[in-house]
């Protein structure tokens, strides 16, 4: 799997490398971090690569009302997003999504996780793809879409010697993204709502589980090539298991080059039930051509 992800990654890079040799001399283009929102479909022929990373940490968690320190646990998510526009009316893309993980437990440090390993206390592996749609369900209003993705788990056990790597139930994923620029122009209010039902397998602890998650962010644009944000999530697991969190988070973007942004983010989480409370550092590349 290391090999796997390593080919992934220079792949995403040479095509960075190619098309951003191609059109960084061009600066008439205007800035894409305003234009093109997570609400924002792309034109037909256009892609966009995602390349993200989470690092999550916890040494504190709330279960049956109790909350508690615990040895450190880390869950580190690396995500690679791919979508194109495929329709002459530019309301319809189409992607896939893949989500590669590796986590640690027993007290390992943080960056544990970048060792890649698989032992009594680490498991990583590339964990589920998801075929994915994205679409604009009102004409004329382009700041309004939803993305619709089934994910498919590509593993056989969520745990192995008490390492969680990742769910195995089946999930159909819905977002619907909503973003409005304040007459100014420098302020920008970013919505999302992401409904997941999670379902297939008895064995897993998301089976038979609904979530609702939506999260606000207030964007700032000191320029047009960057913009520094606040935000707030919340989540809620419904069903067979349930589970509730919410956190509180800061971060930026700034374009390098009229190619690709780069993205900063970092989280806390401050309250929660039936989950660990710890914190998220976050990092993004994003590719537009």
């Amino acid at each position: 799997m290391k090999n796997s992800i390593s080919k992934i990654l220079l792949i995403t890079a040479l095509v960075v490398s190619f098309n951003t040799q191609a059109q960084e001399d061009d600066d008439t283009t205007k800035s894409n971090i305003q234009t093109y929102t997570p609400s924002k479909l792309l034109d037909k022929g256009q892609w966009d690569v995602k390349f993200f990373n989470n690092l999550y940490t916890e040494t504190k968690a709330k279960f049956d009302g109790v909350k508690f320190d615990k040895d450190r646990e880390n869950y580190f998510t690396s995500t690679l997003d791919v979508f194109t526009g495929i329709s002459d009316n530019n309301r319809l893309n189409i992607g896939l999504l893949l989500e590669y993980r590796s986590n640690t437990i027993n007290g390992k440090s943080a960056t544990s996780v970048f060792s890649f390993a698989d032992d009594l206390s680490s498991r990583n592996g590339l964990s589920s793809l998801a075929p994915a749609i994205k679409w604009q369900p009102i004409e004329g209003v382009g700041n309004f879409s939803i993305q619709s993705a089934f994910h498919i788990p590509i593993i056989n056990n969520e745990s192995e010697n008490n390492v969680f790597l990742d769910q195995t139930a089946y999930t159909f994923q819905n977002r619907f993204f909503y973003d409005y620029t304040l007459p100014s122009g420098n302020w920008q209010l970013f919505t999302e709502l992401n409904t997941e039902y999670n379902f297939g397998d008895e064995a897993s602890f998301a089976n038979k589980t609904f979530v609702v998650a939506p999260g606000i962010f207030m964007s700032y644009f000191p320029s047009d090539k960057s913009t520094v944000l606040g935000f707030v999530q919340h989540s809620q697991r419904f069903g067979d298991f349930t589970q509730d969190y919410t956190a509180l988070g800061f971060g930026g973007k700034y374009q390098l080059t009229q190619l690709l942004n780069l993205e900063i983010l970092y989280s806390k989480f401050v309250r929660g039930n039936d989950t660990g409370l710890g914190q998220s550092f976050n990092i993004g590349l994003r590719a537009l051509f």
